[in-house]
């Protein structure tokens, strides 16, 4: 763990930041009195940290860019046919579409729906950019992949209509929902 040690001028304010090999950071500010000097304080902190560091997660930052580059990606194939096992612009099946449109972002993942859900971390609240996961029951292993696009709607390859985009409450997909992980 380091320790960088920030006096911010003219705040009357320490700002100690502590961070892992994760990049996480701890934020401890002293020399603070009353619930509105804190909102002012973190106000001039944050700032400080985004002059630093040119984003206050800098982490968020890039898999924010690779998501919405993989979701460019897949879009820019819509129409293209369903072809089990494949993996590019001639046809894809649902994993294929997924490993090809992040590996264009420059993300690599594994190369089917299953081994895609034991990678990656499970999450409840989707962002644009999450594997959505989908099977026959839900006690099944997962039998379909599809990227979440944002106000519900999701791009898949589908073998009744290829590349496409629906909503993650279509009738047929939502009571297949096993759930969600982000990479």
């Amino acid at each position: 763990m380091t320790k960088d040690k920030f006096s911010v001028c003219n705040t009357n304010v320490t700002l100690l930041l502590m961070s892992c090999h994760d990049s996480k950071y701890i934020i401890h500010l002293t020399n603070v009195v009353g619930e509105k000097e804190v909102f002012k304080k973190l106000i001039v902190v944050l700032s400080l940290l985004v002059a630093i560091f040119g984003s206050v997660s800098p982490i968020m930052g890039e898999a924010a860019t690779y998501h919405t580059k993989a979701i460019t990606n897949a879009k820019s194939n819509l129409g293209v046919k369903y072809l089990w096992g494949g993996t590019t612009p001639k046809g894809f099946d649902c994993s294929g579409l997924v490993r090809y449109s992040f590996g264009k972002a420059g993300k690599s993942l594994p190369r089917t729906s299953q081994e895609m859900y034991t990678k990656g971390v499970r999450v409840t609240k989707l962002a644009p950019g999450d594997l959505l996961f989908f099977g026959p029951t839900k006690a099944s292993k997962p039998t379909h992949v599809a990227i979440y696009m944002g106000n519900g709607q999701m791009i898949h390859s589908a073998s009744s209509k290829g590349v496409s985009i629906t909503t993650t409450s279509n009738s047929y997909w939502k009571p297949k929902y096993l759930g969600a992980k982000r990479f």
